[in-house]
């Protein structure tokens, strides 16, 4: 499972002109779900996106998570997160999860990260989306369940 974070001010994301996720200040996720992925890769890219300490306090400008710091995290599913563009000019996306596999993990991430007390926005799965977000820092940090950066 792969994800990337982003640190923003606000964030929506649309389909068919109709808003169907959107936060305040706190984190942008595009999650990517892989073929073999399960409970255990969700329960560790929610629990690294829930405590990633990317937000400022009084002593340092990376020092709290989105909790600690009062914000929000839109999850939106992102095929393209499995693309290996290494050959060619045309990503291939053989290790992406099948849509009937990847929902329920991309569901079971947001219901870990509700759990944890974050509030949550969520992107329709599967359709074509208008994401909109304005940036804070910017701050991008990726995420790899199988720990490949």
């Amino acid at each position: 499972m792969r994800a990337v974070v982003q640190r923003v001010r606000d964030a929506s994301v649309a389909t068919d002109g109709e808003v169907v996720g959107r936060i305040g200040p706190g984190l942008l996720v595009y999650l990517g779900v892989e073929t073999g992925d399960g409970e255990v890769e969700a329960s560790y890219v929610a629990d690294k996106i829930r405590h990633l300490r990317v937000f400022p306090d009084d002593k340092k400008p990376m020092n709290r998570d989105v909790v600690a710091w009062g914000g929000s995290i839109l999850v939106v599913s992102a095929l393209t997160m499995a693309g290996d563009a290494r050959r060619g000019r045309r990503p291939s996306f053989e290790k992406a999860a099948a849509g009937d596999v990847a929902e329920p993990l991309y569901e079971r991430v947001c219901v870990l990260l509700e759990a944890s007390g974050v509030v949550v926005g969520r992107g329709r799965f599967g359709a074509s989306m208008e994401v909109f977000s304005r940036n804070d820092g910017p701050v991008c940090v990726l995420l790899d369940s199988a720990r490949v950066f």
